[in-house]
């Protein structure tokens, strides 16, 4: 049986652009996006991140990461869409990451 799921969707503005956490089974992708415009502002992945230690702490400097890049376009608010993950562990990681980096949501 087919089920049609509507979700409301969260929509990012150029003065308040989407924060999107993408998890796969091997990485981890982060990404700031304006849905008026259809671009993506900044984006990192966990393949960038050259030092060791847990998958947590690469999340929290995936978060730090994307807070620079986002801050050097000028963006200091963004709305957080965490898509169908639940909001703990590197979904929340990368949050506190980016909250730590500057950005507010």
């Amino acid at each position: 049986m087919n089920r049609v799921v509507k979700k409301n969707r969260i929509m990012g503005t150029a003065s308040r652009p989407r924060l999107m956490v993408l998890r796969s089974n091997k990485y981890l992708y982060a990404q700031v996006i304006n849905d008026m415009d259809g671009k993506t502002v900044a984006g990192v992945s966990e393949k960038t991140i050259t030092s060791e230690g847990s998958r947590m702490d690469k999340a929290r400097q995936l978060g730090k990461l994307l807070a620079e890049k986002a801050k050097a376009q000028k963006i200091e608010k963004v709305v957080f869409d965490r898509g169908s993950y639940a909001y703990h562990g590197l979904v929340k990681a990368v949050a506190e990451g980016a909250r730590e980096g500057g950005l507010s949501f």
